[in-house]
């Protein structure tokens, strides 16, 4: 199986950014469930702790949505996203931008026997993006591959509920 690559903006491209990370994990759980979870950004923080305080500043909460414009606090910086990218149980995207920091966040999702392959990458321009990288260079790549985790227990139970 080929697995689908991140449809990089040219600006986000990985040999462009300062930082980039990529996870990827194979989960016993419905596409449409890991779809589910992933949108419905508002309920986040009650199951990837490295998330909170997600407020919709454009588009229908709970769920996210072309064009959503949200803010939320990650790494301990406060980020103000966009969905960039939206193509139902199959991929997300957003930017993500900070004093200091100016990144991209992919997901791909993609139907395999069991289930599902989820690939997640995310790429970082910016002063506060690389002093970051430099003092802890796995946070990222930790705290992606328990977000991974995580929605792959969740969505193996189920759909999420209505936030």
């Amino acid at each position: 199986m080929v697995t689908p690559s991140v449809r990089w903006p040219p600006r986000y491209a990985p040999g462009t950014a300062a930082v980039h990370v990529r996870n990827e994990l194979e989960m016993d759980a419905p596409v449409d469930a890991v779809w589910a979870w992933l949108i419905r950004a508002q309920l986040w923080p009650a199951w990837y702790g490295n998330s909170s305080d997600v407020t919709f500043l454009q588009g229908s909460p709970p769920d996210l949505n072309p064009g959503t414009r949200f803010r939320w606090r990650t790494f301990g910086v406060t980020l103000e996203s966009t969905v960039l990218e939206f193509v139902p149980t199959e991929r997300i995207a957003w930017d993500a931008r900070a004093f200091g920091v100016d990144a991209y966040h992919a997901w791909v999702i993609s139907t395999t026997p069991r289930g599902c392959h989820v690939l997640t990458e995310e790429t970082q321009h910016g002063w506060l993006a690389r002093l970051g990288h430099l003092v802890l260079p796995r946070r990222m790549h930790t705290h992606h591959q328990r977000w991974l985790e995580q929605l792959r227990d969740h969505a193996a139970r189920g759909l999420p509920p209505r936030a």
